[in-house]
C-alpha cells in the first residue's frame, strides 16, 4: 500500500499533502473499494517489488443509485503509451462487475487530450457533465490554475471496442485562431445533433497563459452544450488537430 503513494508522486509530482495515503487504500480494500497495483512480471526475487501503476475506486451511493467511482488512475511516465492504463481499467471493471455493479464514473482534465483519447476512444466511455473548479489546487483560489473536470460514465455491461480516432464530422464550435495556438471565439448558439470542440493536442507543453485561455474557452463551450443535453462521445482527429465530439439526443430540445 505504501508503494502506491510513490506511484502518485511519480505520475503527477504530488506534494505530500495531495497524496492519498496508504491507510486509505488499506481500509478501502476491505470495505468494498478496489485497489490495484501494476508490477513487473519479471522483477527479481528477494528485493522489494515496487508498483508503477495504480487504479483505485470505491462504491458510490446517491439518490438510491449505486455505482463505482474510480478516484485514481496513475501510471509512471515511463509506462505511458504502453497499454497499462487500459489494462488497469479493465482489471478494475472485472472486479466491479463481480460486486454486481454495472456503472463506473471518474473525472479527468478536459485539457489533457491523451486522457480524453483513453477514456472516450479506447474504453468507449462518454463524458456526461462539466464541473468548473472541481478541485482546489492551490491555497489561493485567485491565483491557482482552475482545476475543471469532465465527469466520465462507463457502462460496464456493454464495453465498446477501441477504435482509431474518426475524422471530424460536424460544425466546429471551438477552434484555434487561424495560424495560431490560442482559442478563437466560441460559437454557442448551434443546435446540430453533433458539434466539434477543439482541444490542444499537447496543452501541457503550452505556457500558462495559453493553457488558461483554452481552459476558459472549453469551460464556456462544454459547459454550455453539455448543459443543454449534449454528451462527449468521442475524440476526432485531423492531422495534429484534435476535437471533442459532442452529440445531442434527438429528443432533447
Amino acid at each position: 500500500m505504501r508503494g502506491l503513494e510513490g506511484v502518485q508522486v511519480d505520475a503527477w509530482g504530488y506534494p505530500d499533502r495531495e497524496v492519498l495515503p496508504s491507510s486509505m487504500f488499506r481500509i478501502s480494500s476491505v470495505c468494498g473499494g478496489v485497489v490495484l497495483g501494476a508490477y513487473a512480471a519479471d522483477a527479481p526475487e528477494g528485493g522489494p517489488q515496487l508498483p508503477f501503476g495504480l487504479a483505485y475506486g470505491f462504491p458510490a451511493l446517491v439518490g438510491g443509485q449505486l455505482w463505482h467511482h474510480s478516484h485514481l488512475l496513475a501510471v509512471h511516465p515511463d509506462w505511458r503509451g504502453s497499454g497499462l492504463a487500459v489494462a488497469l481499467k479493465y482489471a478494475q471493471r472485472e472486479r466491479v462487475l463481480a460486486q454486481g455493479i454495472q456503472r463506473m464514473t471518474w473525472t479527468f482534465d478536459p485539457l489533457i487530450a491523451r486522457n480524453a483519447r483513453l477514456n472516450l476512444g479506447k474504453l468507449g466511455a462518454r463524458a456526461v457533465s462539466y464541473h468548473p473548479d472541481w478541485y482546489a489546487m492551490g491555497d489561493d483560489p485567485a491565483t491557482a490554475f482552475p482545476a475543471d473536470r469532465l465527469m466520465i460514465e462507463w457502462d460496464l455491461s456493454q464495453p465498446r471496442a477501441a477504435h482509431p480516432p474518426p475524422a471530424p464530422d460536424g460544425e466546429v464550435v471551438l477552434a484555434a485562431v487561424p495560424e495560431g495556438e490560442e482559442p478563437d471565439a466560441p460559437r454557442l448558439n448551434l443546435n446540430d445533433l453533433q458539434v466539434l470542440a477543439e482541444v490542444p493536442r499537447k496543452a501541457e507543453l503550452m505556457n500558462e497563459a495559453q493553457r488558461l485561455g483554452w481552459r476558459l474557452a472549453l469551460r464556456e463551450v462544454l459547459g454550455e452544450y453539455m448543459g443543454r443535453g449534449y454528451v462527449v462521445t468521442d475524440v476526432a482527429a485531423d492531422g495534429e488537430r484534435v476535437y471533442y465530439v459532442l452529440t445531442r439526443d434527438p429528443q432533447t430540445a
